[in-house]
């Protein structure tokens, strides 16, 4: 990676991303690209050159990767899940005509493209204890239907024309940074919100509902460290699946309480969000991507929330 452009650098992963990156390659040398309506701010503005990039306009991401003279795209252009059920056909448009535009630009302007993929992409007819890398993948949702087609035009792009698709299957993602946007598994990011300013938790998962999860850093390097892999060593190219931690709402309650003694949290399920947690695994198995570009984890339960009290604190209560 030499010059790189990040899609949906105002967004939940993006931003962390785009400055992660920037901080490994020179601010000059990672363009944030943005819709109108959503500019870049603060440090984000500031730290290196930004654009307008919507993967609706396959012309306007060429012109940005041309003038860049970019070699990697960051595709993070996408719905989250919730939002994606209540404009589905947004969802497709973003997130499949978008992916579309990406590709045909990288083909020809020879840049990789990374375009994550998600816990979402897998069905209730999946595995979910230690859920295979390669298994059935029957998502009932417009959200993991895109998800899958991701990473099925992914491949197609790599196999056909020689484009150098990656992708990873991200799980839940927890930031202190970033706030949550719609997604199924923000109550994950919520409930330290909640916690931090000593409030009672309303948790709309029910008890007992496992999903993956992941920290913040450990997402920004399975992305980077992807895409930095040799090539000759991927057996697999999209849909890695990478794995951290995997919780119920009751252990990052307990979690929680072992440094907060005094927080609450009670029940109020959203049957939505319900639906689509019981649809997601438990628990993927990540050896493939431990095998064939070495990841590892380094945040677990206990490690990651002590750490988002820690930086949460300050910003909540002055």
């Amino acid at each position: 990676m030499k010059n790189v452009l990040v899609v949906g650098s105002t967004g939940q992963i993006g931003s962390e991303l785009t400055m992660a990156l920037r901080q490994r390659l020179g601010g000059s040398h990672v363009v944030a690209g943005y819709i109108v309506g959503c500019e870049p701010q603060g440090e984000l503005a500031e730290s290196g050159p930004s654009a307008v990039a919507d993967v609706t306009d396959g012309r306007m991401i060429d012109a940005v990767v041309e003038k860049y003279h970019i070699d990697t795209i960051y595709n993070l252009a996408a719905l989250l899940s919730v939002v994606a059920e209540s404009k589905p056909r947004l969802a497709w448009r973003v997130g499949i005509d978008g992916l579309w535009n990406i590709l045909e630009v990288a083909h020809e302007r020879g840049c990789a493209v990374f375009t994550p993929s998600s816990i979402g992409s897998f069905g209730l007819e999946t595995p979910h204890d230690h859920t295979p890398q390669d298994t059935i993948q029957r998502p009932r949702t417009i959200y993991g239907v895109s998800k899958v087609t991701t990473e099925l035009l992914s491949d197609w792009f790599h196999h056909k024309y020689g484009v150098d698709t990656r992708s990873v299957r991200f799980p839940g993602i927890i930031s202190y940074v970033t706030p949550p946007g719609g997604g199924t598994t923000d109550y994950a990011v919520d409930i330290f919100y909640s916690a931090v300013r000593g409030e009672k938790f309303i948790c709309p998962i029910k008890e007992g509902t496992r999903m993956d999860m992941m920290y913040m850093p450990d997402a920004l390097r399975a992305a980077i460290e992807l895409m930095e892999a040799p090539s000759d060593r991927l057996v697999h190219h999209n849909g890695f699946n990478v794995a951290a931690m995997s919780f119920s709402p009751e252990m990052i309650c307990a979690e929680i309480q072992k440094l907060l003694p005094q927080f609450q949290m009670e029940y109020r399920v959203d049957p939505l969000k319900q639906a689509i947690a019981e649809s997601w695994p438990d628990i993927m198995d990540d050896s493939c991507a431990r095998t064939e570009w070495g990841w590892q984890h380094e945040y677990d339960l206990p490690r990651m929330t002590a750490d988002m009290i820690e930086k949460l604190h300050p910003r909540l209560c002055p």
